[in-house]
């Protein structure tokens, strides 16, 4: 019960990932806040029945645990606004934020939307900044308050879409790089307070994601999924504990009993004006021979990640 007394939102949580995450930091003892955009709807039979994050509070409930639903889009800022205070009403402070509500709008670039693009951006991108923003205010107000560091906890998730170049998802990749930068941002801004972020990059069979792993690392009968939510829970409940209280500002990849640590970018190469400005001709002379003799494929995007398995 490392996490006995703490308080913890975690978004999207109403199934697929959240509902894992949510799971696991109440089994570790924390009181959760449990969003999902999802409302109530209608059974088999036409009754009605339970909103999602409603179902998963309840679940939290009945196994011991403290836990409120909150209905809403985090992507909207007032209504991030609420769910941070929703948590300091319910439970007395926030301490953990785990942000996960995510949509998919798959398309090559050439043909995708601009409602398309938007959509993605707003809910992955804007709904992380919206709950870290009003998340950080409240730490920052309580450590002054008390002149010293208070105990904050962010994990955001990202996804290995921004690493490997992920040709038709150029909206989610774009936002989920964003939420790298952002991540990394808040760690440096927050550490003063106590706080820390860190981002995973999770490979989970979801609903969400039903397509895109469609026929991927299948299951045997009785064997757990390699890409179970329930892989990457773990890492989320070890990132919101007092033992990750230095680990800030990283990036994981995790999945099917796997985390990996992922290196921040080395700079491969540099290149110098002989004058103070570049020329044309100088930069030709410079660059085209260095990549003339670079294999097309070895740029930014790292591919190789897709191919990370327990070993």
């Amino acid at each position: 019960m490392v996490l006995h007394g703490r308080t913890a939102v975690v978004t999207g949580a109403g199934r697929g990932l959240g509902r894992a995450e949510a799971l696991e930091l109440a089994r570790l003892g924390a009181n959760v806040v449990v969003n999902d955009y999802g409302q109530p709807g209608r059974d088999g039979s036409g009754a009605a029945s339970a909103a999602p994050a409603e179902e998963v509070a309840a679940e939290i409930r009945a196994a011991g645990g403290q836990a409120t639903a909150h209905l809403g889009d985090v992507a909207d800022f007032e209504t991030a606004r609420g769910l941070v205070e929703l948590a300091v009403e319910r439970y007395g402070a926030l301490d953990i934020l785990v942000n996960n509500a995510g949509i998919l709008r798959d398309r090559m670039v050439f043909s995708m939307t601009e409602e398309e693009w938007d959509a993605v951006i707003r809910v992955h991108l804007k709904g992380h900044f919206n709950t870290t923003r009003f998340a950080a205010a409240h730490w920052r107000e309580r450590a002054k308050a008390g002149g010293a560091p208070v105990y904050g906890r962010i994990v955001n998730t990202s996804s290995e879409a921004f690493l490997a170049g992920s040709a038709g998802q150029p909206n989610y990749a774009a936002a989920k790089g964003g939420i790298v930068g952002l991540t990394t941002s808040t760690a440096v801004a927050l550490a003063k307070y106590g706080v820390t972020a860190n981002a995973i990059c999770p490979r989970a069979r979801t609903r969400m994601t039903e397509d895109v792993f469609a026929g991927f690392g299948e299951p045997g009968e009785g064997e757990l999924d390699p890409l179970a939510p329930e892989h990457v829970a773990p890492l989320v409940g070890y990132l919101a504990g007092p033992a990750a209280g230095r680990v800030n500002g990283q990036v994981f990849v995790v999945h099917g009993g796997m985390a990996a640590l992922l290196e921040r970018p080395r700079v491969a190469a540099q290149f110098d004006a002989a004058k103070e400005v570049f020329t044309y001709e100088e930069l030709d002379a410079a660059l085209t021979p260095y990549f003339g003799d670079r294999a097309p494929e070895e740029n930014f995007a790292a591919t190789e990640v897709l191919g990370l398995k327990k070993r």
